[in-house]
């Protein structure tokens, strides 16, 4: 933490002893060019174009010029597969196809990216696979209740009997 407050701090250090208008010149004309290459060094990095990574327009995905590929996918449930194509890095762009009855989303990606959008698309399909696989079964509440109606409508047999042994 101190080594990093030093570091960003500029301290001027002026013998006191021979202080003249001269030094005094001297030390200001060093600080304002440390100024002036900080502030051409902060110049320089706004000027770079900064490459935008993850989800993004098409418009940008294709200024790239990486070479663009796409994927069609029916499921509206698209958000999942953001969260994983993020997981795994990827830059896509998402379109919605709006022309068929259930509307049809277009990722495109990056031609350099089709080994991992090829495993992110594999999470995916696993992830609905095993959610279907959940919808199929009866949940525990459900089956709970079975049970209990089954216990309700069962004939209980209250009648003591006592049967003497001899």
């Amino acid at each position: 933490m101190q080594e990093e407050v030093e570091n960003r701090t500029l301290t001027l250090v002026v013998s006191g002893s021979k202080f003249t208008g001269r030094l005094f010149k001297s030390a200001i004309t060093k600080y304002l060019a440390h100024r002036k290459e900080k502030k051409l060094q902060k110049q320089k990095s706004r000027d770079t174009p900064v490459i935008p990574h993850g989800k993004q327009t098409v418009k940008q995905l294709i200024g790239q010029n990486q070479g663009v590929s796409n994927i069609e996918i029916t499921d509206p449930s698209i958000k999942e597969f953001e969260k994983i194509a993020r997981k795994y890095g990827v830059d896509y762009a998402v379109k919605k196809d709006r022309s068929s009855s259930p509307p049809k989303y277009l990722i495109f990606f990056k031609g350099r990216d089709a080994d991992a959008l090829t495993a992110a698309f594999t999470e995916y399909t696993g992830k609905k696979v095993r959610k279907a696989e959940k919808s199929e079964r009866p949940s525990v509440l459900a089956k709970l209740s079975q049970f209990k109606e089954l216990v309700k409508h069962a004939v209980v047999d209250r009648n003591k009997r006592r049967e003497l042994e001899r």
